[in-house]
């Protein structure tokens, strides 16, 4: 630096432009800019465009609390979720967020973790932030009881539906998905002598693909060879479930698994026995779990809940409610069979 020449100091950030230097810059009012700005009636084109283009070019950025407060709108909802990190919550969560998105509405996230009593004090603290809706997800199909609240905005029950038949409610069609195995393993893979290993017998989900697997076999003439037993949603319930059937000396050709786990379970013990999947026994799972489905011994040949779907279509329901135009009753999503090599390779 020369002597004598002044001191060089970094230049200070720009100041965030104001509703004010929008409305100075335009030539107009405070409350023309503010009207302008939200396209609102009894403002001239060109007052409109002038306001806009002196926001575009002072890179204005609305208040959006302050907005709220003069909308009454926050464009803002709350969903809350019971497990975060669960196999069919994230991808609702997913689904809501994209079509939410598209709205410019921002999410508020909650995880009750199965509690109600957490439960109620997040419905308190999200209604504090003024939100105009609720999207309650729970990682099964199971009905669960209303929200604990006296609730006076729009609420949508997204994979478990509400036990209120009057609530607006979306779910998977597990009768339906009971139907597309048996259809496939009927009409496709061409067996005749169908096993069947279900999940955890108080889950409506086992009873309703249950219910749908046995229906479209009958219209096929066909039943179930095997007793019908339930346990649980795990790998070794598969295997041990697999190794009575053998032991049984019931003769199938193939067996409907309730879950993917209890597929690959299957599998593994089917082929340690000698049996090629699908060639003497084809095997299927449902919930198309990528992890398991895969990367299974033989790739498992799935049915897919469509749980993005529902989150997404949640979405659209609510805010179709928040605009005044609600939803009632339960809808139901169709499933998708996904065809691996564990029933035609």
């Amino acid at each position: 630096m020369e002597a004598g020449a002044p001191p060089v100091y970094p230049e200070r950030s720009k100041r965030k432009a104001t509703l004010s230097d929008v409305a100075r810059a335009a030539n107009v009012s405070l409350s023309t800019a503010s009207k302008a700005l939200r396209n609102q009636e009894r403002i001239s084109p060109e007052t409109r465009e002038r306001v806009r283009k002196a926001a575009k070019d002072l890179s204005y950025t609305p208040n959006s609390f302050a907005q709220s407060l003069v909308s009454g709108r926050s464009h803002t909802i709350g969903i809350i979720t019971q497990d975060l990190q669960g196999r069919f919550c994230t991808p609702a969560l997913i689904g809501a967020e994209r079509i939410l998105g598209e709205e410019k509405t921002s999410i508020m996230l909650v995880n009750a973790h199965g509690r109600p009593d957490l439960e109620r004090t997040h419905i308190r603290a999200l209604l504090s932030h003024n939100i105009e809706g609720i999207i309650a997800i729970n990682p099964e199909t199971n009905p669960r009881p209303p929200l604990d609240f006296e609730l006076n905005i729009p609420t949508v029950y997204a994979y478990a539906p509400s036990l209120n038949p009057d609530d607006c409610s979306i779910t998977c069609d597990n009768v339906d998905a009971g139907r597309l195995v048996a259809r496939h393993l009927v009409e496709d893979a061409h067996r005749t002598r169908i096993a069947f290993i279900g999940g955890v017998e108080s889950f409506v989900a086992s009873t309703d693909r249950l219910e749908g697997a046995q229906a479209e076999l009958a219209e096929h003439g066909l039943s179930i060879v095997s007793p019908i037993r339930f346990g649980t949603w795990t790998e070794a319930w598969g295997r041990e479930a697999t190794l009575d059937l053998l032991d049984s000396g019931i003769s199938f050709d193939a067996v409907i698994c309730q879950n993917d786990q209890i597929a690959r379970g299957c599998i593994h013990v089917l082929m340690q026995r000698g049996l090629r999947v699908p060639q003497d026994v084809a095997v299927t799972g449902h919930d198309d779990w990528d992890i398991i489905c895969v990367d299974a011994p033989v790739p498992i040949t799935s049915v897919s809940n469509e749980v993005e779907v529902i989150g997404a279509k949640a979405a659209m329901m609510l805010v179709d409610a928040i605009n005044g135009e609600p939803h009632h009753g339960t809808t139901y999503v169709p499933c998708k069979l996904y065809p691996r090599a564990s029933t035609i390779g």
